[in-house]
């Protein structure tokens, strides 16, 4: 017998397959995309940030019959890639790979030239990257309790790693510092690699890294995982508790999205939300992602805006626990 469909279903359903023709009507009548569009992108070629513009800037150019640029604009933990699209016409031909380091710099550096949620529109999130804490297998810790058991034992004495100052790895740490009291030595670097060489020396003790770059050390047993820092258990590791089941209310992770000047035309905005989304969806795409060890959370600009004021207050908070401050 042929399922009989309410009226609020058929008009629900008919709005969803309509949207996204009506918004690119909307952009067709602003004649957008008639040019190249930027992507200006903050950290450099090869490093996660630009595969995932490059990866977003190609479904974009495949999908608005348009070519999407990614422009590498290195600097200052992002910053100067920031300051550049701030500085752009808001007219939807400049975009910015917006990233965690977005909302950790607003309380990080003292004097910044914008105010990143106040000049910076939200185009659509999110795509996070889990952090691990790892631990040289001679500490004597197999679960993220016993670790903070041991660092309330020797206060002082467990250095912990992470890849430089401010980033998403060393705000996780601080963080871990404060909710659960602990004294731990923070140990920056300028990247993972020597960081891995001195964590398997026993120079340091602890490393927290995103989940895709520790993966290598983990399944070859050389370096002992306690604990992934996101919401939950991460889907290529299931086993691995999260930090947040021994520490509730615990979550940090690494995320990317789009952003795009203040005063950037809202249907042009909705336009590109939409087909960033679509490309969410896409088997290939989701694939890709999580071959690089993303996982997507989709947001709209709305959501993905409200997302960034509240990570920009959290990690407000623990940069001034910390103490940290920009080089």
């Amino acid at each position: 017998m042929p399922m009989k469909l309410s009226r609020r279903c058929v008009l629900s359903a008919t709005a969803s397959a309509v949207a996204v023709p009506a918004l690119a009507g909307i952009a067709r009548a602003l004649d957008y995309p008639s040019r190249p569009v930027r992507i200006i992108e903050g950290f450099g070629g090869g490093g996660t940030p630009d595969l995932l513009a490059r990866l977003t800037g190609q479904w974009l150019s495949e999908r608005l019959r348009a070519p999407f640029v990614v422009e590498n604009r290195t600097g200052a933990g992002g910053n100067i890639a920031t300051a550049a699209v701030v500085a752009a016409p808001p007219d939807g031909y400049t975009l910015l790979a917006v990233t965690t380091a977005n909302a950790i710099n607003a309380s990080l550096y003292d004097k910044l030239d914008f105010n990143f949620i106040r000049d910076i529109a939200p185009v659509s999130g999110t795509i996070r990257f889990p952090m691990v804490l790892l631990v040289n297998p001679s500490l004597p810790c197999t679960t993220f309790r016993e670790f903070i058991a041991y660092a309330k034992a020797n206060p002082g004495k467990i250095n912990v790693a992470s890849p430089g100052v401010g980033t998403p790895m060393h705000v996780a740490i601080e963080l871990m510092k404060m909710m659960a009291e602990l004294d731990l030595v923070h140990v920056p670097y300028r990247g993972p690699g020597v960081a891995f060489t001195d964590l398997l020396a026993g120079q340091v003790q602890a490393f927290v890294i995103t989940l895709s770059t520790a993966l290598g050390f983990i399944r070859t047993g050389k370096l002992r995982p306690l604990a992934v820092t996101g919401p939950k258990r991460s889907e290529t590791l299931p086993d691995l508790p999260s930090v947040g089941e021994a520490l509730p209310g615990f979550q940090a992770t690494a995320w990317n999205g789009t952003g795009a000047p203040h005063d950037t035309p809202i249907p042009v905005i909705r336009l590109l939300s939409a087909t960033i989304q679509d490309g969410y969806a896409d088997p290939q795409i989701r694939t890709r992602i999580n071959e690089l060890g993303g996982e997507i959370v989709p947001m709209s600009a709305p959501e993905f805006g409200e997302f960034i004021a509240a990570e920009t207050t959290k990690w407000a908070r623990v940069v001034v626990f910390s103490g940290a401050r920009a080089n």
